[in-house]
């Protein structure tokens, strides 16, 4: 029960996070990557020896691909996940005062695919790399090093896809009226999509022998 629990406090803090700094940001536009980035990165610090610090369905899809991951948890951790993303963007909705009134930006469908599944490919490969293998095994940097993916992303990608990376984001951003719902199965599909071509790349490289 502790590892759902530790899922939904990271993934909840991160949207939590995304929503404050994204949503009608202010001046806080420039630096909301780096608010993102940190937050993930001390969270994954925080759970990671309880429940592996996923807070994101596509790196946990990895994970289950990878043989680190039972089925049975799979789908609890996205079910914990997922829920955490609504709370967490309700609750910034609840200290905004409001849905975002803005226009939502008009973005290329293929480009928010390509961006999306690229970086969470990026995201999960490094996820992967730094905490499923013996040869990083024990590393002090992992937190960092997921961390920082997401914040070169968003600094890349967040004016072109809204730099999710992670169906709970994806999610909640949609709450948050930040992105369309009519994007959402987009987000959903180049996420995972990204999280099992990482996975594939890993078990290819690294037998299952390596693996921590």
């Amino acid at each position: 029960m502790m590892k759902y629990i530790y899922e939904f406090i990271g993934t909840f803090f991160l949207v939590f996070t995304v929503g404050l700094t994204v949503a009608n940001p202010g001046s806080m536009g420039l630096w909301a990557p780096l608010a993102i980035g940190s937050i993930l990165a001390v969270m994954v610090y925080a759970g990671a020896h309880i429940s592996g610090g996923h807070y994101n369905p596509a790196i946990s899809f990895a994970v289950f691909l990878r043989k680190q991951l039972e089925a049975k948890d799979l789908w609890i951790y996205w079910a914990v996940q997922l829920l955490a993303g609504v709370l967490a963007a309700l609750l910034v909705v609840y200290f905004k005062g409001g849905m975002n009134s803005q226009a939502i930006p008009n973005r290329d469908v293929l480009k928010i695919f390509l961006g999306e599944f690229l970086f969470t490919f990026a995201l999960c490969y490094v996820a992967l790399q730094t905490t499923t293998v013996k040869a990083t095994a024990g590393n002090s940097f992992f937190g960092w090093a997921i961390g920082f993916t997401v914040l070169a992303g968003a600094y890349a990608l967040g004016t072109i896809s809204s730099a999710a990376f992670n169906p709970a984001v994806a999610l909640g951003v949609s709450i948050l009226r930040l992105s369309p719902w009519s994007h959402l199965l987009i987000y959903f599909f180049a996420n995972l999509l990204g999280g099992a071509v990482a996975a594939w790349l890993l078990n290819a490289s690294h037998s299952r022998s390596t693996a921590k």
